[in-house]
């Protein structure tokens, strides 16, 4: 039975695109997710990798430069997917304002999802949907038991060239051998396909949600050789001028209107390998902060310069099974009626981790026998003009690019968006223009009021989608976002203040100059800690007619 506690779930959506009841076929959506993409790593945002296939889709469409997602892979996964804040749906992700990870509740369900948080699938699926996954799942949960119709899964721990634990419909399949002969970014785009192709041949009346999860360019960086050698002497200038031709390219581009922030050398992931560890188990080219470039040895640069051709061929090679992958919907004649959205799950990332088999020294860069990360210095970089990086709430670890193309339902063709958003954004923006209800609950289950707002309105004009604040909230690190003014910390840090309309690099900290303001944000980051922490251990929404009526005030305005 219906519970009409849920109906506030949809409060504050727009009319959306299509009339209620039209006869227009309901759009396709094809959400594509890079994993460890930094902010300025694709070509229509600035970059010199190669990336033509969404350079077209920007051409055809909107790029986003305010878009974020939630700094770390699986909290943005669910943002995505369900269109809470992750510490909304899952207990093992709660801290506390000071910064300390509190255990979840006893008894309490760990990472598993409230009966309300379902996925966009499930929505979907009653419009007469076909769902299908390719990629990186990393959700708690099966998707075929969460609305989706086939699934390849895969994740990345043992390298791009081999596969141990990857499925199909929930089936084991058989190991991938690290020999060369397979490529994991290859395989999800052929899964991909092969779902579009059966959608093509047995439902081709009915509209298809295709989610394209890549594991690339995630560490550890492995690529084709072929990529590789497209880029093998660019990175030789190093990352202090690469960041500055990245940022006049962005600033030409009106992508970004600050300044080239500069390097964190101090600053690096708490759980890196020490660089003494780096160095003996990779060697001398290795080091694991971001310096100055003519700081290094000629050793280092060599092998730095190497590191990051790889990285720019895995993106290169993502971009090219993205074309693939329209490819095959624009050979089904659905290409003018597919929705296309494009973000990355978190900034580049300057993890130096060895996992799984380990690295040997003596294998070439980027081969299935090596085992690197692109380091804090590249990261700076792929980040660029932003500070820091993965799971941090600085803009470098949680800007994301958006690109968003839709032929039939957009009609403005290569323009920024500057409306600030989040991953929370995408469920309801969905809903919106499909006119999806909310899926069936167990009598007496409350479903709260999503977070996120339509981007349906900037689909049309600039400026038209406000959001009253943005929370982040990850690993002790934390941010919250009221119109240009953000504060963020570092673990047990102290509050940093910015004004992002003049600041967006965040090189100016305003905390010491606006005391009073810290501790308002402070105050309201707190809150809102609370009412998450309320939602996932009561199971039930909070504050949903206050948040109602603040939704009607705001979109009468």
């Amino acid at each position: 039975m219906m519970n009409n506690t849920i109906l506030p779930l949809l409060a504050g959506l727009t009319c959306g695109i299509f009339p209620a009841h039209s006869a227009v076929k309901k759009p396709n959506i094809l959400i594509i997710v890079a994993d460890d993409m930094g902010y300025s790593d694709a070509g229509c945002y600035g970059s010199e990798i190669q990336t033509p296939n969404l350079d077209k889709l920007a051409l055809n469409g909107l790029r986003f430069t305010q878009f974020y997602n939630t700094g770390r892979c699986w909290p943005s996964r669910s943002s995505i997917l369900t269109g809470y804040y992750p510490q909304s749906v899952r207990r093992d992700n709660l801290t506390k304002s000071n910064g300390e990870n509190p255990k979840p509740p006893t008894g309490g369900a760990g990472g598993v999802r409230p009966v309300w948080a379902k996925l966009l699938s499930a929505y979907l699926r009653p419009l007469g949907y076909r769902s299908y996954v390719s990629g990186k799942w990393h959700v708690d949960g099966k998707p075929e038991e969460n609305g989706f119709d086939h699934s390849y899964l895969y994740m990345n721990t043992e390298g791009y060239f081999g596969a141990v634990n990857h499925t199909e419909d929930g089936v084991k399949l058989p190991p991938v051998l690290p020999d060369g002969s397979s490529y994991s970014t290859v395989r999800t785009a052929d899964y991909a396909i092969k779902f579009l192709k059966e959608h093509a041949a047995k439902y081709q009346n009915q509209p298809f949600f295709q989610y394209l999860a890549f594991n690339s360019p995630h560490f550890p960086i492995q690529a084709l050789p072929e990529d590789i050698a497209i880029y093998k002497d660019r990175y030789k200038p190093g990352w202090d001028e690469i960041r500055k031709e990245r940022y006049e390219r962005m600033k030409k581009l009106g992508i970004i209107n600050c300044n080239l922030s500069p390097l964190d050398p101090a600053i690096i992931p708490g759980w890196n390998l020490p660089e003494e560890e780096l160095q003996k188990r990779i060697g001398p080219g290795e080091l694991g902060h971001a310096v100055p470039w003519n700081s290094l040895t000629e050793v280092q640069k060599e092998f730095q310069a190497s590191k990051m051709a790889v990285h720019a061929a895995m993106i290169h090679r993502m971009d090219l099974e993205i074309g693939r992958v329209i490819n095959q919907i624009s050979a089904m004649g659905e290409l003018e009626n597919t929705l296309i959205l494009f973000v990355s799950d978190n900034g580049a990332s300057a993890e130096q981790i060895i996992r799984e088999g380990g690295h040997d020294p003596k294998s070439v860069v980027g081969s299935p026998q090596s085992y690197l990360g692109i380091g804090p210095g590249w990261s700076s970089a792929a980040n660029t003009p932003f500070r820091l990086h993965k799971s941090w709430n600085h803009e470098g670890g949680i800007s994301t690019p958006l690109i968003v193309s839709w032929q039939t339902g957009i009609k403005k063709k290569n323009e920024l968006r500057t409306d600030p958003g989040h991953l929370i954004d995408i469920v309801p923006t969905i809903l919106d223009i499909t006119h999806a209800r909310i899926p069936e609950m167990p009598e007496g289950v409350a479903v709260p009021v999503l977070p996120g707002k339509s981007l349906a309105p900037a689909f049309r004009r600039n400026g038209m989608v406000r959001h009253d604040y943005l929370w982040w909230n990850h690993d002790g690190n934390r941010a919250f976002r009221v119109g240009d003014w953000k504060i963020t910390a570092d673990h047990r840090s102290p509050w940093e203040l910015y004004d992002l309309s003049k600041d967006r690099s965040e090189t100016n900290n305003l905390a010491t100059r606006y005391p009073e303001k810290v501790k308002e944000l402070e105050k309201e980051w707190i809150r809102h800690a609370d009412e998450f922490s309320q939602m996932t251990q009561q199971n039930k929404p909070v504050n949903t007619r206050s948040e109602e009526k603040k939704r009607k005030v705001v979109n009468a305005q």
